[in-house]
């Protein structure tokens, strides 16, 4: 006789179905509900994935992994026809651009896997080479000047260095380490020790800078400086104070500048105006316009055959647009704001005071750069002469945000959570789960009942 017997006049669905409850009349199922219900069931598993301790580190690995692989595509897209005119072979400045994303790709791993302390170690002799070299630039004989603007060095052959785009990461590396010395011995709290001699320094770097002609780039140190002073926190007077003196400053130098003049004088320009004056602003709308939803195509863009200046560089977004279109650029702009987004939640969420800044400041950094760039491509800001970070074509402005992006990573490993989701996941983590970080999860796992399954 079987084990279970069957009782007569029920059939088997029945028998499996003893000891449920039916649920009354009128009552929703269990894992069904309204077009409300799942929202909310959505929004809670939306939520709980942002929540996880790696989410962090996957959105700033994977954001600019696919913004600099993206990055690479378009250089070549773009650049291919300039290459060919000045009798270069097609591939010439993508092979120089994948030969510095290499090399940054090997800073972004060093960087990475750099305990916080070297970092901090790093600051000095980081700001101090950065000086050094933009003091070089000055140099009658050594500094070289390319479109008006004396920020280069040239390192024989065709490789050349700008040594201001390393100027803001030293300020940033130098400028965290002195605010979380200052914040640790509670100095913070009084407006000298929090102005000198972070802002005198930064106004060097800014000299330097200015005296190459190059304010894209001041603009972009001036976002960090006030960026490290918001997360210090500063006073709102102070902050007013410091910011209303930098936007006198920065009129003076406008109005003093007819070239600065007339970028300013082109936001919003329609049509190319006297003398061309607006040229590659007009030419960069009728990039983005002729993309349409999906864009012309990879490859397909007419504005690279000489009518877009700067087509591979800082015009780089407007044929992105021209050739993969609405979604291209939405596509890159939402990469962006997934790197941002990250950067703070690593700068919100450490309990150190050095972590805390620059990844503030690097976040500022890059999201600051990638703004005044797209917003210069759009009309809606004056050409800064700034390139999209990650994106556009340019060595000198890759290696040192990869060496940044790398900085975030070895940030977001660092938080305890995501430490032990690490070493989890290790060859053999399974059979050595006997460190601190291990019993401080043990401590936080909550045990079921004993009779519970």
């Amino acid at each position: 006789m079987p084990a279970k017997q069957m009782l007569p006049g029920r059939r088997p669905s029945a028998v499996k179905a003893q000891g449920r409850r039916r649920p009354a009349a009128g009552a929703k199922r269990p894992g069904r509900g309204g077009p409300l219900e799942r929202l909310r069931r959505a929004r809670r598993q939306v939520t709980k994935a942002w929540d996880r301790p790696l989410t962090a580190y996957y959105l700033i690995f994977g954001s600019s992994l696919l913004i600099t692989v993206l990055g690479l595509v378009m250089v070549y897209s773009a650049s291919m026809i300039k290459a060919l005119q000045l009798g270069l072979g097609d591939a010439y400045f993508f092979k120089k651009q994948f030969l510095a994303a290499a090399i940054g790709g090997v800073l972004l791993f060093a960087a990475s896997r750099m305990p916080v302390k070297l970092h901090r170690a790093l600051s000095y002799p980081v700001l101090a080479g950065t000086l050094f070299l933009m003091v070089l630039v000055q140099v009658p004989g050594i500094g070289v000047s390319i479109n008006g603007n004396q920020n280069w060095i040239s390192l024989g052959g065709p490789f050349m260095l700008q040594p201001s785009e390393f100027g803001k990461l030293a300020l940033i590396l130098w400028g965290a380490d002195l605010l979380a010395r200052k914040g640790d011995k509670g100095l913070l709290t009084q407006w000298k020790h929090l102005l000198v001699p972070l802002v005198p320094v930064a106004f060097l770097l800014l000299g330097l800078i200015m005296l190459g002609g190059d304010m894209g780039t001041a603009m972009i140190l001036g976002a960090v400086l006030f960026g490290l002073l918001w997360l210090a926190g500063a006073p709102t007077r102070m902050f007013a104070g410091v910011l209303a003196f930098a936007g006198v400053i920065v009129a003076l130098l406008i109005k003093t500048s007819p070239h600065r003049m007339d970028r300013l004088a082109c936001i919003g320009a329609t049509d190319p105006g006297k003398n061309d004056l607006c040229w590659q602003a007009v030419h960069g709308i009728y990039a983005l316009a002729s993309g349409g939803w999906f864009g012309s195509g990879l490859g397909a863009s007419v504005e690279k055959w000489g009518q877009l200046p700067e087509a591979h560089t800082d015009f780089i977004f407007a044929i992105t647009g021209e050739e993969l279109g609405l979604a291209g650029t939405l596509s890159v702009l939402a990469l962006f704001a997934a790197l941002g987004y990250a950067g703070i939640r690593v700068a919100g969420r450490t309990e150190d005071s050095f972590v805390r800044y620059a990844a503030g400041g690097v976040t500022t950094w890059i999201t600051a750069q990638a703004v005044i760039n797209i917003g210069a491509v759009l009309g809606l800001l004056p050409i800064a002469g700034v390139p999209l970070p990650l994106f556009s074509y340019g060595g000198s402005a890759l290696l040192p945000t990869m060496f940044a992006v790398g900085l975030l990573i070895a940030f977001a490993r660092e938080e305890p959570a995501a430490r032990a989701a690490l070493a989890m996941r290790r060859p053999g983590a399974g059979w050595k789960r006997s460190g601190p970080i291990w019993k401080s999860m043990r401590r936080r796992v909550k045990r079921r009942p004993s009779g519970e399954r």
